[in-house]
This record gives structure tokens, C-alpha cells and sequence, in this order.
């Protein structure tokens, strides 16, 4: 593991790109995600159950959409402790092709800088397969 500086508020600018991040999902993913979190709702990995319910296929699950989302802020901030408010509307699922997966990626960008709180609002955006999946999705990083 190397060791970042953490970033300098003044050195920001509104705009500034400062992280990126790309994520392959598979189903097996899904599988290990469910048992991580408990959640075993079965429309993450059967097909038949989440067409029955009309779903178009397996989808991940929102909280690892966000998990992956965020993680990017967190590398580039250097302590998740940093992290001060997450927030995401989620807008579309992630579908999980049984054969090619998907893959989610993230691009955060620096949406507004408070100087006098010493909190940059990081801005992500966030697709899978081409398709953003979540919308208004943004971090507050304390940078004091």
C-alpha cells in the first residue's frame, strides 16, 4: 500500500477531475457481496426470480453500487475518516449479464470548495455499461 498526501483545499478548483475508479461486477461478485451483507434477496442472483417480479435480470445491489462509487474519494482524500457526508439518488440498476458482468465507473470531480469549513463537495459521476446509475451522487471531504 503506498501512502498519498492528503490533498490541499487551495490547491482545488471547481472542475478538477480527482478521481476515477472502474469496477467489474460479476455475478460470482454478487454471490460474495450477498454473504458479506446479508443480503440474499435472490433477484441479485437468479434470473428467473427477478424476471418474475419484472426485472430485466440479476441486478447488483444498491449499497454496493454506492460502496464502489465512493471508493475513489476515499483513495484520493487518503482516510475515510475524511469523508464527512456520502449521498447518492440511485436513478437506474446495475444489470449483472450472466456471461460479460458489468462494469461501473465512477468520475468525481470537485463541485464546490467551502474554505471556510474546510470541505470540498466531491461530484460523481456514475455508469454502468454506459448507463449513469446514480444521480446526485456526492461526498463531502474534510480537507483541515
Amino acid at each position: 500500500m503506498t501512502s498519498q498526501a492528503t490533498p490541499v483545499l487551495a490547491d482545488l478548483t471547481v472542475g478538477d477531475v480527482v478521481a476515477t475508479g472502474t469496477f467489474p461486477l460479476t455475478r460470482d461478485s454478487l454471490v460474495r457481496y450477498a454473504g458479506a451483507s446479508g443480503d440474499f434477496n435472490p433477484i441479485h442472483y437468479r434470473d428467473d426470480v427477478a424476471v418474475s417480479v419484472g426485472l430485466p435480470g440479476v441486478l447488483a445491489h444498491g449499497m454496493l453500487t454506492m460502496g464502489f462509487a465512493v471508493q475513489p474519494v476515499v483513495d484520493w482524500a487518503g482516510d475515510p475518516g475524511r469523508i464527512v457526508d456520502y449521498q447518492v439518488r440511485f436513478t437506474r440498476p446495475v444489470l449483472v449479464d450472466p456471461v460479460d458482468g458489468a462494469e461501473v465507473t465512477v468520475v468525481a470531480k470537485v463541485g464546490a470548495i467551502d474554505p471556510a469549513a474546510g470541505i470540498a463537495r466531491i461530484d460523481l459521476a456514475v455508469s454502468a455499461n454506459e448507463v449513469t446509475v446514480l444521480g446526485k451522487a456526492q461526498a463531502r471531504v474534510s480537507l483541515v
